[in-house]
């Protein structure tokens, strides 16, 4: 199984319906997508800005920001099956289909290790990649991206520059599978990985 996370930055970009044809097309009893937040989860960070209220209520309205998205990205691509834990997931690609996360069940009633802005969309990926044993995590960018599949030892660096959150080099130490980064502009690359023309 791979997990693809889309950043909701591409949430009004043209391409982002090139990026679901292809997963929906070769992705089918393989591949996840994990919805970034995007706009929807930059008005909950503004929010607390202004409020000041505590870092569950801003993480609840992130969540709620990616199922939005993850909404959004139905509506785009019916095809895709929403799903709402890891168990409906593997069934939707035990059954052929591209499962897309709607992630209600990190909704939380008191702060945890996932509740700060240490962790994005990118760490959450990686979370349920983790839960779900998957074999590749990928993660579309709508930023440049120096590195398409870092080693353990660049993530810092990358999340230095913005590029992940800062708790993601932590999560992509441990990973036990390989982590691509793709622009906004790499369909093809994701092409590539999905019919296996190549597996670098």
């Amino acid at each position: 199984m791979w997990v693809v996370k889309i950043g909701g930055s591409l949430a009004k970009d043209r391409l982002l319906a090139d990026w679901l044809r292809q997963l929906s097309d070769l992705g089918g009893g393989r591949v996840v997508i994990v919805p970034g937040g995007g706009c929807y989860t930059e008005e909950a960070r503004h929010s607390q800005q202004v409020w000041q209220f505590d870092d569950v209520a801003a993480h609840n309205m992130a969540v709620l920001g990616m199922g939005q998205f993850a909404f959004m990205l139905h509506g785009l691509c019916p095809d895709l099956v929403l799903a709402a834990d890891e168990y409906e997931l593997e069934r939707a690609v035990r059954s052929g289909r591209v499962g897309l996360w709607m992630p209600l069940q990190l909704l939380r009633r008191e702060a945890d290790e996932l509740t700060n802005w240490d962790v994005t969309s990118d760490s959450l990926a990686l979370w349920l990649a983790n839960r779900l044993n998957a074999e590749r995590a990928i993660l579309v960018k709508s930023c440049p991206v120096p590195l398409a599949t870092p080693a353990a030892t660049e993530w810092d660096v990358l999340a230095a520059d913005g590029i992940v959150d800062r708790r993601f080099p932590t999560l992509a130490a441990a990973a036990p599978y390989p982590i691509h980064l793709l622009e906004r502009t790499d369909v093809v690359r994701l092409r590539e990985l999905l019919i296996g023309e190549s597996v670098a």
